[in-house]
């Protein structure tokens, strides 16, 4: 029998793995941050179209913007006459934004803006969890930053000085994930000054440096100079420029009425502070939706603790509005909420458990189903909304009427009014609100005389979130004596009225008198 000699065959090279490109997974972050800007901005636009945005806050951002655009201090009449903002919180990296409105003078460039800035974070974010747990872990992670309810409820309230800040942080989570230090702080130090109580968040930074093993000294100089930098901002800064030589907000941190009134002493409200944090019971439920979008695995990672300040400042603070959900209060702490997703998956990734990938899976399965339940309570669900979509006769009839107020006037106006009005004219609260620059510090007996050349002035309740429903900043039948008296005591004209909303001017001779 005759053999033949066996030959050797060796197999065909194997493909080489079709590992992602370094492209792909920025291209998936820069497309949702994309897509999300556009989610945010048409939510935001359209509120404002329908008359839903505020004086207090959109109006007072914008004089200040508009000022810093026209080279000049960020006085705001909103707040009171020769008001400094910086008074009020210490924000001035809001300058950078003083280029872009000098091109777009409107509100919407505030508005636009913040939407950009909100969905800029998902960037980090996104390309950290597909390097760490793929691509499709990358898509249910944007996700759940981009739908999840602290950055709705921010996007679609005004505007606020905190959206500098989301993207920074966003930035910074992502570099102590790859244990980069120095560029961790180097993100966050800019947190200084978007606002003051932001320096405690830069010191928990700092104090995770130098406990996760990055090099002790930087993390100990980022912690004391977050702590010092509040502190000169609170004790020393934002007294200088408010008027009454305070801060601004010192009531929130005690007084009377809240939670902490009758301990009888410093210490004894120490020792109650811990109860006090979670009474009344909306406190609580705030703690746990915030972390809800993570479907609370974002608390078995050492990174939540970097959201311990702000939850902190909240839930001592004595006003009920930063305990709950509404605002925009918690766009801060969504970043840190999806870092620690992200970084708990990681953990489970690396290991060689046969159910580790199963885990995963079902974890950001779990994440996206709470976040996708808890959408139609939030200001996004808007979009599903008819009535977002219908421009109602009343708001026409405003448009109408504040078309024939000229540039340049000074305007005294309803607040779902002003920001209508705050990117050509020079506007206050009607009636006169603050008084002497004081927040919430008034007496309804004696306003002072309106001295505005024009008034504009809505009865009609407006549009209540994320406020309870009436009338802002006195009771209706306060603000309707108000307008009498314009007319009756000091010399306003009734120059037209529709649809619930009045329009006065000064008489000349009063004017020049």
């Amino acid at each position: 029998m005759r053999t033949f000699p066996t030959q050797k065959v060796s197999p065909p090279p194997a493909a080489p793995a079709m590992a992602h490109p370094a492209a792909t997974p920025r291209l998936l972050a820069w497309g949702w941050a994309a897509a999300l800007c556009a989610l945010y901005a048409t939510v935001a636009v359209r509120r404002h179209q329908l008359l839903r945005t505020t004086g207090y806050d959109l109006g007072i951002f914008e004089q200040a913007v508009r000022a810093y655009a026209e080279l000049r201090a960020p006085v705001v009449p909103l707040r009171g006459e020769g008001f400094n903002l910086l008074g009020d919180h210490f924000h001035p990296l809001l300058a950078v934004l003083a280029p872009l409105y000098r091109l777009w003078p409107s509100p919407l460039c505030l508005l636009v803006a913040q939407s950009a800035l909100l969905a800029l974070a998902v960037v980090p974010l996104a390309h950290w969890a597909a390097r760490a747990l793929g691509r499709r872990a990358a898509h249910a992670v944007a996700a759940v930053y981009g739908l999840s309810w602290g950055i709705a409820s921010a996007a679609a309230f005004d505007f606020h000085e905190v959206a500098l800040a989301v993207p920074l942080l966003a930035c910074s989570l992502e570099a102590l994930a790859r244990r980069r230090w120095r560029a961790a702080v180097a993100w966050a130090a800019p947190l200084l000054l978007v606002k003051e109580d932001l320096g405690l968040t830069l010191a928990a930074i700092g104090a995770y440096i130098a406990w996760r093993g990055g090099p002790r000294r930087l993390g100990i100089a980022t912690a004391v100079a977050g702590l010092a930098g509040s502190a000169v901002e609170i004790l020393v800064l934002l007294p200088a420029f408010h008027p009454g030589g305070a801060y601004a907000h010192g009531g929130n941190l005690g007084g009377s009425g809240g939670p902490g009134e009758g301990h009888g002493s410093l210490l004894a409200a120490l020792a109650h502070a811990p109860l006090d944090a979670l009474r009344p019971d909306i406190k609580a439920m705030t703690l746990v939706l915030v972390f809800a979008p993570s479907a609370l695995l974002a608390l078995r990672s050492p990174l939540a603790l970097i959201a311990v300040p702000t939850l902190a400042w909240r839930m001592l603070s004595q006003n009920a509005f930063h305990w709950g959900t509404a605002f925009h209060y918690s766009a801060v702490l969504m970043p840190v909420v999806c870092a620690g997703l992200i970084d708990a998956l990681t953990v489970w990734r690396r290991t060689a458990h046969p159910l580790a990938a199963r885990h995963v899976r079902a974890s950001l399965a779990t994440a996206l189903a709470v976040t996708l339940v808890m959408l139609p309570s939030f200001p996004l669900a808007l979009l599903a909304q008819r009535a977002t979509w219908r421009t109602p006769p009343h708001v026409e009839a405003a448009r109408a009427l504040l078309a024939r107020i000229p540039d340049g006037a000074t305007v005294a106006a309803s607040n779902r009014l002003v920001p209508q009005l705050t990117s050509r004219c020079t506007v206050v609260v009607f009636p006169t609100f603050p008084v002497a620059g004081k927040l919430y510090e008034y007496d309804r007996k004696r306003l002072p005389r309106p001295t505005a050349e024009w008034i504009v002035f809505d009865r009609r309740p407006p549009e209540a979130w994320p406020y309870r429903t009436g009338h802002w900043p006195y009771p209706i039948k306060q603000q309707l004596a108000e307008l009498a008296a314009a007319e009756k005591r000091y010399g306003y004209q009734r120059v037209a009225q529709r649809d619930g909303i009045t329009l006065l001017r000064r008489e000349q001779r009063e004017q020049r008198g």
